[in-house]
């Protein structure tokens, strides 16, 4: 049986194919891990903001209703 010379370079073809590969399927990987961070980042700013809004919200609700409720009692004329 003749030994191909081009056997080697064959070889070294299918390696590099295999590791670049590898190298894009890490990237791949890689990619999509900051993807799924990325989006767990941006869902916990969203539930942040959410949040904060809420409790302005309810502030500025109470002390509205504070401030209605010290504004009737001022102008009630007192008994004494």
């Amino acid at each position: 049986m003749l030994l191909n010379p081009f056997c080697a370079l064959t070889a070294a073809k299918v390696l590099a194919l295999k590791s670049s590969i590898v190298v894009l399927l890490t990237l791949l990987i890689k990619a999509r891990v900051q993807i799924a961070a990325g989006s767990a980042i941006g869902i916990a700013f969203l539930l942040l903001q959410t949040l904060v809004f809420l409790a302005i919200g309810s502030g500025l609700v109470i002390v509205t209703g504070g401030s209605a409720l010290y504004a009737t009692k001022q102008r009630r004329p007192s008994a004494a």
